[in-house]
């Protein structure tokens, strides 16, 4: 039965991280008309995060379920087999992890499957090509701008696939006040990213630097934003976390680390500096000051060489004498921040999508561009990191094996590198 014909629309999110999962449930909420909560699942793996951090992204009142693949997809076989199918499912994973779902999902037969949704949680700077053709074979891949749709579409045209899925929108959590300079306040927010900068000696060298403007600007107060607290996990390993090198500086008291929501944060930014972190392009959606670090150059891993054009970028010694860069509104207009107060209209397409494959009497299977015939060498060992077989039961831990998981688990949050390739083989099986 289409969907059409029900009272209500009913919808999946299956996340792999906190910020994923933050993503994944306003898209659910902004695509359709449906009133009630998604239905929510949060893959386990290293990125699984905790309940705080879940809490924290402020997007549920009823905390998503932890499953593993086979597990997710039994739950969408019995919902269908109760009559109690899902409508859509919002797959807000990375590439790899959406290929594979695609996958088992086809396997699955359903008698009427649900309308796939998916796409990317942020600035889409590396792994373009590779990311868009394992995504392929969703009925919706959206893009957070004009300048992405463009770039998604071209990549899907030229190697045949059909571009049919990309549909324009924008990021789902931007939001919140537009900046008001208050009198007294002179706040600076750094926001901070898990593995951008990557190595210890650049995150060390913006720790000092931040802690430095701190000291020549005492009247302004300084807060580093933290995505995880220590022994949390995030989408990208953190190795060297700020809070463990901190300690070896002796921050002025206008210096703070802080947590939390990060849109409650902004409300008291006057100046937002990071590298290259998603948290800009919110940011700019309430016109705060921005500012993309350039002293560790510009370069595509680093990611700020996304904002190349926007007029933000700058460096600490600039900041150090109060430089703010003014944005370049061509560059905004194509971003897909909305800052011009068209974002209530953002989704406008991607709704009318969703509702007209919703209306058709039956979808058409799902045909990724990467299969086993076009990819042999490449796609089944991307197939074969997830269990995604739901004919099979799911084994049994041993006590051994779950004390050398915890173990090894515990030994990496302690930054023990050599224990990662053991967790990752761990978490695959």
């Amino acid at each position: 039965m289409p969907a059409s014909t029900r009272e209500a629309v009913r919808i999946a999110v299956l996340a792999d991280s906190d910020t994923r999962w933050k993503w994944g449930a306003l898209t659910a909420r902004r695509i359709t008309t449906a009133e009630a909560e998604p239905t929510g699942f949060v893959l386990r793996g290293r990125a699984t995060p905790t309940a705080r951090q879940l809490a924290e992204t402020g997007v549920s009142r009823v905390a998503p379920r932890e499953v593993t693949g086979a597990e997710f997809l039994r739950a969408v076989r019995d919902a269908e087999a109760r009559g109690e199918g899902y409508d859509v499912l919002v797959l807000a994973l990375v590439g790899g992890t959406v290929r594979a779902v695609l996958q088992g999902l086809a396997d699955l037969s359903l008698d009427r499957r649900p309308v796939i949704v998916t796409g990317y949680v942020g600035v889409v700077y590396e792994k373009l090509t590779d990311g868009l053709l394992l995504r392929h074979g969703a009925d919706v891949v959206l893009a957070n701008s004009r300048h992405d749709a463009e770039r998604f579409r071209a990549v899907y045209e030229g190697v045949g696939a059909g571009a049919d899925s990309v549909v324009e929108a924008a990021l789902p959590f931007l939001g919140g006040a537009p900046h008001a300079p208050e009198a007294g306040r002179d706040t600076l927010v750094f926001a901070a990213q898990p593995s951008v900068p990557a190595t210890r000696a650049e995150r060390a060298y913006v720790l000092r630097r931040l802690v430095e403007h701190a000291r020549l600007r005492p009247d302004r107060e300084v807060l580093l934003k933290l995505r995880s607290k220590p022994g949390e996990h995030t989408t990208h390993l953190e190795e060297y976390p700020f809070q463990k090198l901190v300690r070896e500086l002796d921050p002025p008291s206008n210096f703070r680390l802080v947590y939390g929501h990060m849109g409650e944060v902004l409300d008291r930014t006057d100046l937002l500096v990071t590298v290259s972190s998603t948290a800009a392009l919110e940011a700019l959606h309430r016109r705060i000051p921005t500012a993309i670090l350039t002293d560790l150059g510009v370069r595509e891993a680093l990611g700020n060489h996304h904002f190349v054009g926007s007029g933000l970028l700058t460096s600490f010694d600039r900041l150090d004498k109060g430089d703010a860069p003014e944005p370049d509104e061509s560059w905004l207009a194509r971003q897909g921040v909305a800052s011009d107060g068209s974002y209530g209209e953002a989704f406008d397409a991607a709704r009318d999508r969703v509702a007209e494959l919703l209306a058709l009497p039956a979808l058409p299977p799902i045909s990724p561009y990467y299969t086993a015939e076009t990819a042999p060498g490449y796609l089944p060992g991307i197939l074969a990191r997830h269990r995604l077989d739901v004919t099979a039961p799911e084994p049994r831990e041993s006590g051994m094996r779950r004390v050398v998981r915890e173990a090894a688990r515990g030994a990496y949050r302690h930054g023990v590198q050599r224990v990662a390739p053991v967790i990752r083989r761990l978490g695959e099986l």
